[in-house]
């Protein structure tokens, strides 16, 4: 592998999951911060290699996915109301408030995690969304065809967008009966960065389990005295 395609690599591990909650804060649409990272990580596959890889990879992937999501929402919006082009395009602040911790991919762990969506449709997107797996690592770890998958987690976003499920974390009232869904979705990345699934992956992803921990010991903070919270962390140390 080469510098640049393991500056890639890395980057992507690294990346993903705050692109895609940065872009989902900005934008309150999962498949426009989903498919704009994804166009941002290939124009890096792209140009990288020829221009040499940015002093902040990033920022720079940060920047880029933001211009495509732009782009985006100017070619469907065309079709469609101009005000909502306008207030897309131009409007930096959130949807919905931010929450009690100022976190992009917490706030992003419980908007997958909503219990309108089905226990294993949450953990799939989760892991899709925040932990950056693959469709097929998610199928393998599933055990379902990759079509299946991909299906599920398309639905649910689909879902999320149309109930205008809100992207932020749960008001302390409403926590607990939040957290577990959002404690099993974690033990899964925190265990496909311990144990990686992927064939082509190494077996120990030290992004995921990191990521993982550090979700976790915010939930910890937002609930102190919980000991399903401080057990999961104490497991996963």
């Amino acid at each position: 592998m080469s510098d640049v395609e393991e500056a890639i690599t890395l980057a992507h591990r690294d990346e993903w999951a705050r692109v895609v909650a940065t872009l989902t804060r900005r934008f309150g649409d999962l498949d426009i911060a989903e498919e704009a990272a994804a166009e941002a990580f290939a124009t890096a596959v792209e140009k990288w290699p020829s221009d040499g890889v940015p002093p902040g990879p990033g920022a720079w992937l940060t920047t880029t996915a933001n211009r495509k999501a732009i782009d985006r929402i100017r070619r469907e919006n065309k079709r469609d109301d101009k005000q909502k082009e306008a207030r897309m395009v131009y409007d930096d602040d959130p949807p919905e408030p931010p929450g009690v911790i100022d976190d992009d991919r917490l706030r992003l762990i419980f908007t997958c995690c909503h219990p309108a969506l089905a226990l294993e449709t949450r953990v799939a997107l989760t892991l899709r969304m925040v932990g950056g797996l693959t469709v097929p690592e998610i199928a393998r770890a599933f055990l379902v065809a990759e079509s299946a998958m991909g299906q599920r987690i398309t639905r649910a976003k689909a879902k999320i967008k149309a109930a205008r499920i809100p992207y932020r974390v749960p008001s302390a009232e409403d926590l607990p009966a939040r957290v577990s869904g959002v404690l099993a979705a974690l033990f899964l990345v925190f265990n496909e960065g311990y144990l990686a699934t992927g064939p082509d992956t190494d077996p120990l992803r030290h992004d995921l389990t990191a990521e993982a921990i550090r979700l976790t010991r915010l939930i910890r903070a937002l609930l102190p005295d919980d000991g399903e919270v401080a057990g999961l962390l104490a497991l996963m140390l």
